[in-house]
């Protein structure tokens, strides 16, 4: 268990903690453990965000800062997962040839306005976002790699990242994991208490369409399709957690 979130935390953050064991049961441990590890960035990012606004930052300051803080916490690697994942899928190749443009140090327009748009998209809803809601959308957002390497889904290459943690967590571990957050998020929203919890389920299910298309075109997952699903469900709860019907 400590081996495993201490892979988790190494390989989710630049949080200075080396890895011990590498293998494919510790791999489960640290994916099951995930969202665990979206909690400790989402209450970095809330102090962050938080701060600025006792300073009297302006909201678009506090949101923009608040991303920039996350990708430096992450290395920008779930970005760049997300740019390289939308290439690949924008090409309308598969297989092999898909896995090709994935593994393309350069960007495409496609992974450049998927980019843009997600940074957009959750600097505005973080103008809005209170704390508990912060850390409810990066919990979601590493729930999405729980999610992902859920036992059934298989890997795209036979090396990688996504050979690695591929198919480790079961599915009891998944929904359990979820249940966990869908509560985080339901005192996110104490005044809508249904709201977190189908914020979470939004993003979730948004999840599980991703990661469907993403085997039926790549034949699998990889490191890039994690970067992706952690992503897009990080942005569809911040979205779903700050509208206000």
């Amino acid at each position: 268990m400590f081996d495993g979130l201490r892979l988790a935390v190494s390989t989710l953050t630049v949080l200075p903690v080396r890895a011990g064991r590498w293998d494919r049961h510790t791999a489960a441990v640290a994916m099951s453990l995930a969202p665990l590890v979206g909690v400790l960035l989402g209450a970095i990012l809330a102090a962050v965000g938080e701060g600025l606004r006792q300073l009297g930052s302006p909201a678009l300051a506090v949101g923009a800062v608040t991303v920039t803080a996350a990708a430096l916490l992450t290395r920008g690697l779930h970005l760049d997962g997300l740019a390289d994942t939308v290439d690949a899928l924008g090409s309308y190749r598969s297989g092999a040839d898909a896995l090709d443009i994935m593994k393309k140090s350069d960007i495409g327009p496609f992974g450049v306005a998927a980019i843009a748009a997600t940074l957009l998209i959750q600097a505005a809803t973080l103008t809005a976002a209170a704390p508990l809601m912060v850390i409810t959308a990066w919990a979601t957002g590493r729930l999405a790699i729980t999610i992902a390497c859920r036992q059934g889904v298989a890997a795209a290459r036979p090396e990688g990242l996504g050979a690695m943690v591929a198919s480790t967590v079961p599915l009891p571990i998944v929904l359990t994991a979820a249940a966990l957050v869908a509560a985080l998020a339901a005192a996110a929203t104490p005044g809508r208490p249904w709201q977190g919890p189908v914020a979470v389920a939004c993003a979730s299910f948004a999840v599980v369409l991703l990661v469907r298309h993403c085997v039926r075109r790549f034949g699998g997952i990889t490191g890039d399709v994690l970067g992706a699903a952690a992503e897009t469900a990080t942005t569809v709860t911040l979205l779903a957690l700050t509208l206000n019907p």
